[in-house]
């Protein structure tokens, strides 16, 4: 089969041919259609921590060619997320035209949903649940066992569960992919319990339309540009003000400056770790700050250079109720997309240069294609 793989030597990828899987027992081969690219995919080549030789790429959606289990069966439709070369561990990854993955790690992609469109649903759609309902435990769109989740210095928020007042959250990065989905995982989640929800957002003002628009429905926006963002979402949150927070960028300031809108005793996920110096701690009271890589999601220890993320059986359980959630047609639409020409074999030449792999300022780039325009609120997806 061909596959993207990682070079480390050159911190870049080439399109090779190598052996296609198979799938072991529990497992299924899934010939892959489409894929979607991701900020990590892009950062991980540029600053290799895998060895050369490794399949990249994480998103993926195609159909079972072989099952080991009568769970699944060939010609179904499904999506999911592999780890590829996005850490030390040696992983398979989904930039290539086969793909193998365990069973209950993946979801059928429902009627009416095209396999581009899912590509893009299961790496920011998963780090989104895992944010607002394993760490912050926020009312749920699903079912799944929480005795363990959600526990962070030895405290237990529980109480956001059941509650009869109004819940106000605020999320910044509301146009990136994780916001997007977080957005609306919160308002069905708070629909399911009934629970009021008032959701504040910031954001460029060119996306105000479609934000407060379904199945967003954000109640207020706030651009990120003006000076005076935060007064303004904590005149919005009123005098309870803001409980809970997402930061879908935790880059330099932004953890500091989404902390300073949550009212005492608020809590905050974030999507980037400490550890990798992503944001800046100074004067931060990181005790409220929750973390946790989108990757324990598959129930397998993570490695970096310097943190280790550890598997646990209740994480790995929540991404498969999360995954049959989805597979039953949910609620969740898919985020917009953008269709990238060219395959395999543009993935880096096109669709790295247009992530990057430096902060948010340093990924606009100027090239005349009409695909290459800087991408924001959208999904990059390529056709296998």
């Amino acid at each position: 089969m061909r596959a993207l793989l990682l070079s480390a030597e050159t911190k870049s990828a080439s399109v090779q041919e190598i052996t296609a899987p198979q799938p072991a027992p529990g497992s299924v081969l899934i010939r892959v259609h489409s894929i979607a690219l991701n900020p990590v995919d892009a950062l991980y080549v540029s600053h290799p921590l895998a060895s050369t030789g490794r399949t990249i790429g994480a998103d993926f959606s195609g159909t079972v060619v072989t099952s080991t289990t009568p769970a699944l069966a060939p010609g179904q439709r499904v999506a999911g997320l592999v780890q590829g070369a996005n850490s030390i561990n040696d992983r398979p990854g989904a930039f290539a035209e086969y793909v193998v993955c365990p069973a209950d790690l993946v979801w059928v992609v429902p009627e009416g949903m095209s396999h581009e469109q899912a590509a893009g649903v299961s790496l920011c759609g998963l780090t989104a649940a895992q944010a607002l309902f394993w760490r912050l435990r926020m009312p749920a769109p699903f079912d799944w066992d929480m005795e363990n989740a959600g526990r962070r210095n030895g405290e237990d928020n529980r109480g956001s569960l059941e509650r009869e007042t109004g819940l106000t959250f605020f999320i910044y990065g509301a146009s990136t992919s994780v916001g997007m989905y977080a957005a609306q995982l919160l308002r069905l989640g708070c629909e399911r319990h009934e629970v009021p929800l008032r959701l504040i957002g910031a954001v460029g003002r060119k996306h105000f339309d479609m934000l407060k628009g379904l199945p967003y429905g954000y109640d207020v926006l706030v651009d990120y540009r003006d000076e005076d963002w935060a007064e303004q979402v904590r005149t919005a949150a009123g005098e309870d003000g803001v409980e809970f927070g997402l930061d879908c960028i935790s880059e330099g300031e932004t953890v500091k400056q989404v902390l300073g809108v949550l009212r005492q005793g608020g809590r905050l996920a974030v999507v980037r770790s400490l550890e990798g110096g992503a944001w800046n701690a100074d004067g931060v009271d990181t005790s409220s700050v929750m973390y946790g890589a989108v990757w324990e999601g598959l129930g397998v220890d993570i490695q970096y250079e310097n943190l280790v993320v550890p598997a646990t059986e209740e994480s790995r359980s929540f991404t498969v109720a999360f995954y049959r959630w989805l597979s039953s047609g949910g609620g969740l639409e898919p985020n917009p997309i953008r269709l990238m020409p060219g395959g395999l074999d543009r993935v880096v030449p096109d669709g790295f240069a247009l992530l990057g792999s430096g902060s948010m300022e340093d990924r606009a780039k100027s090239r005349p294609e009409e695909w290459m325009r800087p991408v924001s609120g959208e999904k990059l997806v390529y056709r296998v």
